[in-house]
C-alpha cells in the first residue's frame, strides 16, 4: 500500500524540483531520463500549466513548503514566452521560450489556466487571477467555435465531435470556479453544460464511453468511431463524479459509475494486469498500434475513479479493484531505486523507455493522483473529495 503523501513530498515532488528546473529562463524541462538527466531542452507548454497546478496546489493543499511556491513563480513568469500575439499559446518552445509547434488544439491554454488559478489561490495576486481568465477565454473561444481553427478531418465530409475537449473543458471550469472574486456562476454554467454534453451528447452508450461520434450525437461504425480510450473512459468518469459532489447532481455521480463499471473489463488486462491505451469498442483490431501497451496515466485515472467510486457507492468490487491496480502500479511503475514512475510498458510489463519524462509526461497525472489520494487518506468520504476540490 503507497503512503500517498510520504511518497509526493519525498519522491515525486522532488524528483522534479531537483532536476526539472529551469532557474535560468523560467519554466521547467520534461525530457528526463531515468536519474532525472536532461537529454532534450525544449519545453512541453502543456507542462508549463500543468506544473504550475501541480506546484500550486501541492503547497495548497498538501503543505506551504516554500520550494512549491518557488517553483510556481519560476513557470508563472515564464508563461508570457509561451505566448503568441494572438494570445493562443505554443505547444512547445525553445528553452529561452521561442516558438517551435503550435497546434490546433487548445490544452496548452486550457492547463494555463487552472495552473494560474491555483496559483493565484496561494498568493492572491489579482494579476495572476487576471492570467487565468484570460488564458480561460482563449480556449473557450477557440471550444466554443468563436476562434476558428483549422480542422482535422474535412468537416464537408465527415463531421465528428471528440469527449476530449468538452472533459477537459469541464475540468478547468470546475478549477476556475474555486477562485474568489471571479465570476463563479458563469464557470459552474459551463461545466454543467459540459457535463450535459457528456452524458446526453451521444459518448456514452451501453458499450462504453466513445472517444467521437457525429456531430448530431450517433455511433459512427468506423475505427475512429468505435475507439475507446479506457483512460480518458476513467478520467472522464470521477470528473463526473466531482461534479455531481459539487454540484449536487446524482445523474452525475450514477453516470460515473456506469463508465467505470463498462470500462473496466474493455480496458484491463486479466492477463498481465493494467489498463491497456485502446480498443475497439466491437473487437475489431485498434487501428492504434500501441493499442496494448500500459501507459502511466491511465493507471493513475483508474485508481482515482475506483477510489472514488468507493467512497460514494461503498461497494467492495471498487475496493478490490482499486487495490488490484494499486499493487500493480507498485510492481511495475514505480520506480524504487530512481524515484517517479517509469511512462511506458509492453503488454507484458516489460519497461518500454526507461525515460521519466518527455513532451507528453511530466509532473501531472501521478502527482494530481497522489495528492488526492492523500486527501482521502486524511479526509474519507465526500468531505475529503470537496477539500480536494477547493
Amino acid at each position: 500500500m503507497i503512503n500517498y503523501k510520504k511518497a509526493l513530498v519525498e519522491n515525486i515532488l522532488p524528483f522534479w524540483l531537483d532536476h526539472a528546473m529551469d532557474e535560468e529562463n523560467g519554466g521547467i524541462f520534461t525530457q528526463l531520463d531515468r536519474t532525472g538527466r536532461i537529454y532534450g531542452r525544449d519545453k512541453s507548454v502543456w507542462f508549463q500549466g500543468r506544473a504550475l497546478w501541480v506546484f500550486a496546489k501541492a503547497y495548497n493543499l498538501t503543505t506551504q513548503n516554500p520550494a512549491y511556491l518557488k517553483a510556481a513563480e519560476c513557470i508563472y513568469r515564464f508563461l508570457p514566452r509561451c505566448t503568441d500575439d494572438d494570445g493562443r499559446m505554443y505547444f512547445t518552445v525553445t528553452a529561452d521560450g521561442r516558438g517551435l509547434q503550435k497546434r490546433r488544439y487548445y490544452f496548452s491554454e486550457t492547463f494555463a489556466a487552472i495552473g494560474c488559478a491555483e496559483y493565484y489561490k496561494a498568493t492572491k495576486d489579482p494579476e495572476v487571477r487576471a492570467t487565468a481568465e484570460r488564458y480561460f477565454d482563449v480556449a473557450y473561444e477557440c471550444f466554443t467555435g468563436v476562434r476558428q481553427n483549422p480542422p482535422k478531418i474535412n468537416p464537408e465530409n465527415s463531421r465528428m465531435k471528440a469527449l476530449s475537449p468538452v472533459m477537459i473543458m469541464l475540468s478547468t471550469a470546475q478549477t476556475m470556479a474555486t477562485m474568489d472574486g471571479t465570476d463563479k456562476a458563469r464557470y459552474e454554467e459551463i461545466a454543467r453544460n459540459c457535463r450535459e454534453e457528456i452524458l446526453h451528447g451521444g459518448f456514452l452508450t451501453e458499450r462504453a464511453l466513445l472517444e467521437s461520434v457525429s456531430a448530431e450525437g450517433n455511433f459512427v461504425d468506423a475505427p475512429s468511431g468505435r475507439v475507446v480510450n479506457p483512460g480518458h473512459s476513467m478520467e472522464a468518469a470521477w470528473f463526473l463524479m466531482l461534479e455531481g459532489v459539487l454540484s449536487g447532481c446524482t445523474e452525475s455521480i450514477e453516470a460515473g459509475k456506469r463508465i467505470i463499471d463498462k470500462t473496466w473489463p474493455l480496458g484491463w488486462d486479466d492477463k498481465h494486469g493494467g489498463l491497456i491505451a485502446f480498443t475497439d469498442v466491437l473487437g475489431y483490431p485498434p487501428m492504434q498500434l500501441e493499442w496494448d501497451m500500459k501507459l502511466w496515466w491511465p493507471q493513475c485515472e483508474t485508481l482515482i475513479a475506483l477510489r472514488m467510486a468507493y467512497l460514494l457507492f461503498g461497494d467492495e468490487k471498487y475496493r478490490a479493484w482499486y487495490e488490484q491496480v494499486e499493487a500493480y502500479c507498485e510492481k511495475y511503475f514505480v520506480d524504487a531505486e530512481c524515484g517517479e514512475w517509469y511512462g511506458y510498458l509492453h503488454y507484458d510489463n516489460t519497461v518500454s523507455t526507461t525515460l521519466k519524462g518527455n513532451i507528453f509526461k511530466g509532473p501531472f497525472h501521478i502527482p494530481r493522483l497522489y495528492m488526492l489520494m492523500a486527501a482521502l487518506d486524511e479526509l474519507p468520504g465526500v468531505d475529503g473529495i470537496r477539500k480536494y476540490a477547493e
